[in-house]
């Protein structure tokens, strides 16, 4: 089986510093995967770079073998930490240009969750919460029926609750042969929907295993484990 992301000896710098230092990655279809680390880590530049948002200083990342394009972004579907849609839209409007714009765009399943999540139809953007804009986010993202699909922060503003509702969402909405790579601090929250964890530090991975090889291994948690290679 192919790898749907693939990045070899990859490299990104700004200027003089180096946000990704030559890291090679694999990730399978099928697979749940947690990009963990703090802050300054990398996580938001290696999405990016999948996105085709950045272009590497070196090295390659590949999206199911072939460089990120207007091609590889039909099959990706991406979750970024700040909503790139105009402020003036209504949640209708915004579904309906994610119709016109992605063939893959399910719309009965973008219906759904917004009833689900208690979004209204006719609100702006503008007048949104940070919480509601990022559930309008992730409707979006995740209605999609992608074939890897890159959270960045999915549930960094937004109470437990509604966390729970979100990543039940994010296991019920994508397919057995996609991959669902998400971004994120708050490991203990997610770890029970990973399959895999890819600890970042500095721009460098300093692990990459199965959750259950982590809880067999080490005998820790996946959240443990990050708090103990990551302490101060």
């Amino acid at each position: 089986m192919s790898a749907i992301m693939e990045c070899k000896a990859l490299v990104k710098r700004y200027g003089a510093k180096e946000a990704l230092g030559g890291i090679d990655l694999a990730l399978e279809p099928g697979r749940i995967v947690g990009l963990l680390g703090p802050n300054g880590s990398g996580k938001t530049t290696l999405i990016k770079l999948a996105c085709g948002l950045l272009t590497p200083t070196s090295g390659e990342i590949l999206i199911d073998g072939r460089k990120p394009s207007p091609e590889t972004n039909a099959v990706v579907s991406y979750l970024s930490e700040r909503i790139a849609l105009p402020l003036w839209m209504t949640t209708a409007q915004a579904m309906e240009f994610y119709g016109d714009f992605f063939a893959d765009f399910r719309r009965d399943a973008a219906e759904d969750m917004t009833q689900r999540l208690g979004l209204e139809r006719k609100q702006t953007i503008r007048t949104m919460s940070k919480g509601t804009r990022e559930k309008l986010q992730l409707i979006l993202t995740m209605s999609r029926a992608a074939r890897l699909y890159l959270l960045d922060e999915p549930i960094g503003g937004v109470d437990p609750a509604t966390r729970d509702y979100i990543l039940r969402t994010i296991l019920t909405n994508y397919s057995e042969d996609s991959t669902v790579l998400i971004s994120t601090h708050l490991i203990s929250d997610v770890e029970h929907v990973l399959d895999e964890a890819v600890f970042l530090r500095e721009g460098s991975i300093m692990l990459h295993e199965t959750v259950d090889a982590i809880r067999e291994q080490k005998g820790k948690s996946v959240d443990e484990l990050f708090r103990e290679v990551f302490a101060c």
